[in-house]
């Protein structure tokens, strides 16, 4: 004998958590009207189409950033069409976790991993989170912050010793056009820089030059082709997207100002 399901049961299984009216009916017929084991099996059918949906490709979602003072936090939620980008429950979940991140520090990402999988088995598509990071200025340093529009796709957290706000916004938007790997050529691992070395110096370009011009010409194709790259390459070495005459470095040091760190957050994954 099946057990009646009132329509109130079903609301306040809907109520609790956020599944579709016939999902929660028959979720509640299956567990004989028991509200726990009925929102258990939601769970975990949920999570069961969360790993279905774990492999699928996220190009679309919302990249969002706060400033406050000298903390400063990003954090991007990925997701696989516009239409849900713009559902008021993923920028509310992509809202909550930033509001966390900025309070908490990029672990707090993980208290959201049962919310993410629900989300997932109610909008049907796959969401994760690509991104988060929080920052936090010693006296001296400036952050700065940008989110590409209007999709918000893209987004950027910088910090600078010296300089002001807007030129760190300014180095912002650069970093989410030119979006280099590294901050200066310090922070380049010598093994990589070796590795391109040698794909230079072996080229046939550069090899059917005189033999003792051929190191020179190699530190002028770094510099160029791999230490100043865009997309890729160093931020500092850059063309500043403000004024291609000068390097970010020079547009910096004009200010009395070098770079800390960045962190670009894309949810197109470019």
């Amino acid at each position: 004998m099946s057990t009646t399901i009132s329509a109130s049961l079903v609301k306040e299984l809907r109520d609790a958590t956020g599944a579709g009216m016939m999902d929660c009916k028959r979720a509640l017929e299956e567990s004989g009207g028991d509200l726990e084991a009925a929102r258990t099996l939601l769970r975990e059918r949920g999570m069961a189409q969360a790993g279905k949906r774990a492999g699928r490709e996220t190009t679309e979602g919302l990249v969002g950033y706060v400033l406050d003072g000298a903390v400063g936090s990003i954090a991007g939620i990925g997701c696989e069409t516009e239409p849900v980008s713009k559902n008021d429950e993923f920028q509310s979940f992509c809202e909550r976790v930033l509001k966390a991140v900025h309070a908490d520090g990029p672990a707090a990402v993980e208290q959201f991993e049962d919310e993410r999988v629900e989300l997932v088995a109610k909008l049907g598509e796959n969401i994760v989170v690509v991104g988060a990071e929080r920052y936090e200025a010693p006296e001296g340093n400036v952050l700065g912050a940008y989110a590409h529009p209007p999709a918000n796709k893209i987004g950027v957290l910088v910090e600078l010793k010296g300089g002001r706000p807007e030129l760190a916004r300014q180095v912002a938007m650069h970093v989410s056009f030119a979006a280099p790997e590294w901050a200066t050529k310090g922070d380049v691992p010598a093994d990589v820089v070796a590795a391109e070395r040698s794909i230079f110096l072996n080229s046939d370009e550069v090899q059917s030059k005189p033999e003792p011009a051929r190191e020179k010409i190699v530190d002028g194709m770094l510099a160029k082709r791999f230490f100043a790259a865009t997309p890729g390459g160093v931020l500092a070495e850059q063309a500043w997207i403000h004024d291609a005459s000068l390097s970010v470095a020079k547009a910096l040091e004009a200010e009395g100002a070098t770079i800390v760190r960045f962190t670009r957050v894309s949810v197109a994954g470019s």
